[in-house]
C-alpha cells in the first residue's frame, strides 16, 4: 500500500464527521458539494509526464516546465511525481545515455525510464512506446492509480498522446499543456494532428501558454471549451538588471560598441540567419548567440562571411549566467518563425534589456504598444537593422524595462493552474 494513500485515507476518516455536517449544510442551502474524496487542504497529487525536463546531463532541457511546476508545488496546493522518459536506440541518443534512472531536480523527484525510439522513423510509434515505458515505471516504483489524482502532461506530441493512454489505463482525469512547437509545427503532420486531437478530446482540461496558441489549438479541432490560457511568468529574483560594464567584462566583451544578444536553440525555426544579416549591416555592432543545435556550423559560416570577427557563439548557460548575458546586451533579438510564449522575451526585459522580436505566436501579447520593444512583421535584414538602431537610440532606462517585465509575475498564473487541477481532480472516476 502506498504510504501517501494511507495517510490521506486516515485523515479523511478522522475528519469525516465534520465534513458530513458541512455537506448537509451545503445541500440545505442549495450550494455545490465538494467531492468528499478530496479534502480542501490536501494537495492535488499530480502524475507529471513529459519528455522535456531538466536533468543532470541537460540542465536547461525543458526548464520552463520545471520552473512552473516548482512554483505550483511551492503553494502547497499541488504535489507532483515526475516521469520524464528518455529515448534509447542502439548507436543513438548518446548524450541521453548518461541521464540517471532517477534524480532530484528543482526539489522534485524525477524518474527517467527508457523507451525505444528509432531515430527519424519512429515518430508514429513514439506515443505507444512512451506510454508502455511510463506504465512500467509506475509499476516498478510500487505506485498505482490510488497514488495520484490527475495525470498532468506537458507538450502534446508524443507526451500528451502517450499520457492519454496512461490516463485511460489508470482511469484518472487528464490535463494536457501545449507549449508551442508541438501545436505550431507537429500539428501540421496529419497523423500527429489526428492523435493530438483525439488525446485532447479525452482530456478534462487543456492549457495554452498564449491566446494565439489557444486559437491554433481550436483550428486543429481541439475542444475550445476545455482550453484555458495560462501564460508563463518570469522570476525577477533570478532575472534583474546589473551594471552593463560589469556584465560585459564577465563575458569577455570589451569596448562600448553595440551588442545584440540571441538566446535559443540553433535550429531553423529560430531564424538566427536573419539576426546575423541584420547585425552585419550595423558597422561595429557585435552579436552573441547563446545556444546549441544542428545549424551551428552553417551559422558560423554565414557569420564569418558577413560579419567576420563580430559574432560569438556561446554554449547553453544556467539561469544566473544567462542573466549576465542579458544585462551585457543593448538589445535582445528573437527573429523566430513560430513561438508559443517565448520566455526569452520576459527574461531579457527583466534584466533591463529591450527586445526586438518577430510578430509571431504570443509575442504581441507580451510586447504591447508602449513596451520597451520593437515588434516586426517584416523579415528583411534592413527592417531588423533599423529596428535595432531604433531601440538602441531610444536609451530605455533598465529599471523601467525591468518594471514592465515584473508585471508578468507567476502568482496569478500559479493560482489559476492550481485551481484548474483541483477542479479536474474532482472528476476522477
Amino acid at each position: 500500500m502506498n504510504v501517501g494513500s494511507t495517510t490521506r485515507r486516515a485523515g479523511a476518516f478522522a475528519s469525516g464527521s465534520a465534513r458530513s455536517e458541512r455537506t448537509a449544510a451545503h445541500v440545505a442551502q442549495g450550494l455545490p458539494v465538494r467531492d468528499a474524496t478530496l479534502p480542501p487542504r490536501s494537495p492535488v497529487r499530480l502524475l507529471t509526464l513529459t519528455t522535456l525536463f531538466p536533468n543532470a546531463v541537460q540542465p536547461r532541457h525543458g526548464i520552463f516546465i520545471a520552473t512552473r511546476l516548482r512554483r505550483l508545488c511551492d503553494t502547497g496546493d499541488v504535489s507532483s511525481t515526475v516521469i520524464a522518459a528518455v529515448p534509447r536506440f542502439p548507436g543513438a541518443y548518446r548524450i541521453q545515455a548518461g541521464i540517471p534512472e532517477s534524480e532530484e531536480t528543482f526539489g522534485l523527484r524525477v524518474y527517467h525510464p527508457r523507451y525505444a525510439n528509432v531515430p527519424g522513423i519512429g515518430m508514429r510509434l513514439q506515443p505507444r512506446m512512451l506510454a508502455a515505458s511510463i506504465l512500467g515505471e509506475i509499476r516498478r516504483r510500487g505506485l498505482d492509480a490510488e497514488s495520484f489524482d490527475v495525470v498532468d502532461a506537458h507538450y502534446f506530441y508524443p507526451d500528451g498522446v502517450a499520457a492519454a493512454h496512461v490516463a485511460r489505463a489508470l482511469r484518472l482525469p487528464l490535463v494536457i499543456s501545449a507549449r508551442g512547437s508541438d501545436i505550431n509545427v507537429i500539428g501540421d503532420l496529419g497523423f500527429a494532428r489526428r492523435a493530438m486531437v483525439a488525446a485532447a478530446s479525452s482530456a478534462k482540461g487543456l492549457v495554452a501558454v498564449s491566446q494565439a496558441l489557444s486559437q491554433r489549438m481550436e483550428t486543429l479541432g481541439m475542444p475550445a471549451d476545455r482550453i484555458e490560457v495560462l501564460r508563463n511568468g518570469v522570476d525577477t529574483g533570478i532575472f534583474s538588471p546589473m551594471a552593463r560594464e560589469r556584465a560585459r567584462a564577465s563575458l569577455g566583451f570589451t569596448g562600448d560598441v553595440p551588442l545584440v544578444l540571441g538566446v535559443g536553440n540553433l535550429v531553423a525555426e529560430k531564424a538566427w540567419d536573419l539576426l546575423i544579416r541584420a547585425v552585419a549591416r550595423l558597422p561595429g555592432a557585435r552579436l552573441a548567440l547563446v545556444g546549441e543545435g544542428p545549424l551551428r556550423g552553417m551559422l558560423e559560416t554565414l557569420a564569418h562571411d558577413l560579419a567576420p570577427g563580430r559574432v560569438r557563439f556561446l554554449p547553453n548557460m544556467p539561469q544566473p549566467e544567462l542573466r549576465v548575458a542579458y544585462a551585457a546586451a543593448d538589445v535582445t533579438g528573437l527573429p523566430s518563425l513560430r513561438e508559443g510564449w517565448p520566455n526569452v522575451v520576459l527574461e531579457s526585459l527583466a534584466c533591463g534589456t529591450p527586445v526586438i522580436a518577430a510578430s509571431v505566436g504570443g509575442v504581441p501579447e507580451i510586447l504591447r504598444p508602449g513596451s520597451p520593444a520593437v515588434v516586426l512583421e517584416h523579415r528583411s535584414p534592413e527592417a531588423w537593422s533599423e529596428g535595432i538602431e531604433r531601440l538602441i537610440g531610444a536609451r530605455h532606462e533598465p529599471s523601467a524595462v525591468h518594471a514592465y517585465a515584473a508585471a508578468f509575475g507567476w502568482d496569478e498564473v500559479v493560482a489559476g493552474q492550481a485551481a484548474l487541477y483541483r477542479r479536474i481532480a474532482t472528476l476522477r472516476e
